[in-house]
């Protein structure tokens, strides 16, 4: 039986989490069908359109992604802190960017003057609001919902576009971290349609690597910040250098199917992580199937199945590639 979505995300034990959805209709999501020979391509756009507004809009931030030809990669950071300090006005103008919100919010943006009990009302709406901004079913909701109607109206059909339900997974400390974002930027190389990540398109990696030219990091990503360290800034805790060279390195093993050819054990990210050579090949490829709804280190797995008061139904093997 699937687990509840509100057992798979807990903020108090991560605010990171892997998030993939699939098209369930033979038409593609993107890409180009084999059989009518339609195309596709430009529904990646529209994906990677909508998935940078909404995170200008949610208090969720962008760590990787990868669109793929019938399904997507997301890796997510709900950032509870930022959600929490928007002022009423803040959560308003937010909100009225994807939705029109009630009469009484509409009002209040535009300093009508409102009763004491409208006023109520639009304090029980924020909050509500301010609950679904930072909720990963509602960023998925919004993501999904606007391109299944565009494809469908695309396509001249009815019916579901995507998938019941999204699969998400809690990644639990850095090296699932660092390990499913690499997962996700290799995407494209591993599915043999780019030979290196800065030609990946509609990736994560490709954004990286574009903004190197400009000395920055795109704003519409969550940054790089450094090692973690006394007074740390809200953002990823690698260096991106080190980052940007472990996906190359790592692309060029999978691209080469030379396993071992490059000693990816001597990059400083993954001695910090203490992950073997061996294990990171076989997490950069597999990601996917060797974990579960719950990855980490054997002692963060346990330490959230103890807090949460559920067995440790994990494969033993996942957590021993971290080891």
């Amino acid at each position: 039986m699937p687990i509840p979505r509100s057992q798979q995300v807990s903020l108090e034990s991560t605010p990171y989490y892997h998030c993939v959805s699939r098209c369930v209709r033979r038409a593609f999501l993107c890409g180009e069908d084999p059989i009518t020979g339609s195309s596709y391509e430009h529904r990646r756009g529209w994906i990677e359109k909508r998935l940078l507004f909404l995170a200008s809009v949610f208090s969720i931030d962008i760590c990787a992604y990868a669109i793929m030809s019938n399904h997507l990669h997301v890796v997510l950071h709900v950032n509870l802190e930022s959600a929490q300090q928007w002022s009423t006005r803040d959560v308003l103008d937010k909100w009225h960017r994807l939705h029109k919100g009630t009469l009484y919010t509409q009002q209040y943006v535009k300093g009508e003057a409102l009763s004491p009990f409208a006023l109520k009302l639009v304090e029980a709406s924020v909050e509500s609001y301010r609950h679904r901004l930072m909720d990963i079913s509602w960023f998925m909701k919004e993501l999904n919902e606007p391109i299944a109607r565009h494809a469908n109206a695309e396509d001249k059909c009815t019916g579901h576009f995507w998938e019941g339900r999204f699969k998400s997974q809690a990644l639990l400390d850095e090296a699932a971290l660092i390990a499913c974002m690499t997962y996700v930027d290799l995407n494209p190389i591993r599915a043999k349609v780019s030979d290196t990540p800065e030609s990946s398109d509609f990736t994560s990696i490709k954004q990286r690597i574009a903004f190197l030219n400009k000395n920055s990091q795109p704003k519409f990503l969550s940054p790089f910040v450094g090692n973690p360290r006394k007074n740390m800034p809200n953002g990823l805790p690698f260096q991106l250098k080190d980052y940007l060279e472990l996906v190359d390195m790592t692309g060029r093993v999978i691209s080469s199917k030379k396993r071992g050819a490059i000693d990816i054990s001597l990059l400083p990210i993954l001695q910090r992580l203490s992950i073997s050579a061996d294990n990171w090949f076989c997490i950069a490829t597999q990601f996917g199937k060797k974990t579960e709804n719950i990855v980490g280190r054997a002692h963060s797995v346990a330490h959230y199945c103890k807090s949460k008061n559920r067995k440790r139904q994990f494969k033993r093997q996942s957590t021993l590639l971290f080891a």
